[in-house]
């Protein structure tokens, strides 16, 4: 999927390597691998999902013998490939996304291992990012019959997989929560091997933590169930504190205002603009594709506006596109605001 400067990219420097045919003292034509220094102005940004590439294209402003000044030209950016990035205006979203991008999970302060016999996957939540960090698939017999030897084998292999993933990628300095969470008994059964094993094994990090390790109900191991896991009441109150619910517990309550007082509750970048003009916003709700915007105006005035709430007091929640709870607000036009008082006129007003 193509998309135009979604970090108000102004100039890309790479170097890359070029194949030029050169004469031969032979008479022929020999092929070279040429180190050349590429710096173009970007206009467009293609992100190869499957091959983890980011294209870059745009008007070549470097002169060299090989790419003339003015020609388009496409650069690649692979994982740990050195770029330089030259943006006339850096604001403090850029700077944020960076600096997540370089660490996505650094203030993921939730986990959540989703499970059922055969399939878990691990996930850390943070302010603004689902991260998926392991997937474990094992293949378990039925537990009937003379395969029961062989179910209580693969089961407990499996759990050792799963217990391997918990200790390798989750940072109890940094996450808070740990929930487990399955149909029926496998989160059980997970539980008490984990806790027998640490006990066995004097995993410290187990034992010390224990508290903040809790079970919940999911209809799935699969990533789908996320929402239904973060949104139980009794989940809800246990992972409070951490970055995740937040953001959740701001998006039900914007939906609770809007169905018990309407009037202290908008959406819609038209009727958000007349309220924060009129000083009414408490808690302001968007999504981060507001940011990728084809305009630089649009974004710029996107970027103000959270400045301005957060200077007159009010609460700014930024929700990513990645995020289970992105994807409600992103249907309701990925603004919306919570209100410090009723501005009931709105409704008059043209969206």
């Amino acid at each position: 999927m193509e998309t135009h400067n979604p970090l108000e990219i102004d100039h890309l420097l790479l170097f890359v390597y070029r194949k030029v045919l050169r004469d031969s003292a032979s008479g022929g034509r020999d092929a070279e691998r040429v180190k050349l220094k590429l710096e173009i102005v970007v206009e467009s940004v293609d992100y190869d999902k499957e091959g983890n590439v980011l294209r870059v294209r745009g008007k070549n402003i470097t002169e060299n013998d090989h790419v003339k000044i003015g020609q388009f030209h496409t650069l690649e950016l692979e994982l740990k490939r050195p770029f330089v990035l030259r943006k006339e205006y850096w604001d403090w979203l850029a700077l944020d996304t960076i600096q997540q991008a370089c660490d996505p999970t650094a203030s993921a302060d939730l986990a959540v291992i989703l499970m059922q016999e055969g399939l878990a996957h691990l996930f850390l939540i943070g302010r603004s990012i689902t991260a998926t960090r392991s997937r474990i698939e094992t293949s378990i017999p039925r537990k009937h019959g003379p395969a029961i030897a062989g179910y209580e084998s693969a089961l407990k292999k499996f759990f050792e997989h799963v217990l391997q993933a918990l200790l390798k990628h989750i940072d109890f300095e940094v996450v808070q929560c740990v929930v487990i969470a399955s149909p029926g008994f496998t989160k059980d059964q997970f539980r008490d091997y984990m806790h027998l094993e640490a006990a066995r094994r004097d995993l410290r990090v187990i034992i010390e933590n224990k508290s903040r390790i809790i079970l919940a109900h999911a209809p799935s191991g699969y990533k789908h169930s996320l929402k239904e896991v973060l949104d139980t009441p009794g989940v809800m109150s246990l992972i409070k504190d951490t970055k995740a619910a937040q953001e959740v517990q701001a998006l039900k309550e914007f939906f609770a205002m809007l169905t018990n007082d309407s009037a202290r509750a908008c959406y819609g970048p038209k009727h958000v603009e007349v309220a924060h003009e009129r000083l009414a916003i408490q808690t302001l709700l968007m999504t981060d594709t507001l940011f990728r915007n084809t305009d630089i105006a649009s974004r710029r005035k996107y970027v103000n506006l959270v400045e301005s709430v957060k200077k007159y007091g009010g609460t700014v929640h930024i929700f990513s596109s990645m995020h289970v709870s992105g994807d409600q607000l992103a249907q309701l036009t990925g603004i919306a605001a919570i209100l410090r008082f009723p501005l009931p006129d709105l409704e008059d007003i043209e969206m």
